[in-house]
């Protein structure tokens, strides 16, 4: 399999799965869209203009238009940021206008928010870094969209009635998405590639992360201001 197809796949797979997860979610009515926010419904299109620039990307180095491919990696860059920072702010202001899941705590609600959006951002700005070694900055990319897949998992997962194995739960469904670059590397090389070994790490130190922010007594007294 050409890489280009495979990434493309990935891209494919994992926006599909993004785009069901919150769209099963609207259609069962746990949630009504039209009261949302606007910041809320910007946050939505930004995601989806990053999904699909994440599938086009591999078909413009398939055809060899690297200069349009360059060109919306720039915007891509930008997205990301705009992105990261529209995250936290949602976040934020999800906690302060009591717009979160009543079975999340307000510092495990602000933590996890505020730390997804951040990693994301850090490993999109990775990839740029790393844009000339293609086999990094292909895992990068991949990896940062792994990482904001928990709000579409926390859609599809029972959540509510896995308690403690909830933030376990959904370290293993990253983590199988990994596997599958795994299995990609171990097919295509012979072995597992770096970088994905470091998304992987990633993936888990994330979710170590928010648990043990969430604990932290500083957090728990900004969270509980800002939910006041």
């Amino acid at each position: 399999m050409r890489p280009e197809v495979f990434w493309q796949r990935m891209a494919i797979g994992l926006a599909l799965f993004i785009v069901f997860g919150f769209l099963q979610f609207a259609l069962r009515g746990f949630v009504d869209p039209v009261a949302a926010p606007f910041w809320v419904h910007m946050h939505g299109v930004l995601m989806l203009a990053w999904l699909g620039l994440l599938i086009v990307q591999p078909t413009l180095v398939s055809q060899g238009n690297f200069a349009r491919h360059r060109q919306l990696g720039r915007i891509g860059g930008l997205l990301a940021l705009f992105i990261t920072c529209l995250g936290i702010f949602t976040g934020v202001a999800s906690l302060m206008l009591n717009r979160f899941p009543p079975f999340f705590s307000p510092p495990y609600f602000l933590v996890l928010t505020v730390t997804e959006s951040l990693v994301f951002g850090v490993m999109v700005a990775w990839a740029i870094r790393r844009r000339r070694a293609t086999d990094w900055h292909r895992r990068l990319m991949i990896g940062a969209t792994i990482i904001i897949l928990e709000p579409a998992l926390g859609r599809l997962l029972p959540i509510p009635l896995m308690g403690p194995w909830a933030e376990p739960a959904v370290a293993l469904c990253q983590l199988a998405v990994v596997a599958i670059i795994a299995s990609y590397d171990q097919r295509s090389r012979g072995a597992v590639h770096p970088a994905t070994w470091a998304v992987a790490a990633i993936v888990i130190g994330t979710r170590v992360a928010i648990s043990l922010l969430s604990m932290a007594p500083p957090v728990i007294a900004l969270a509980t201001r800002l939910a006041s």
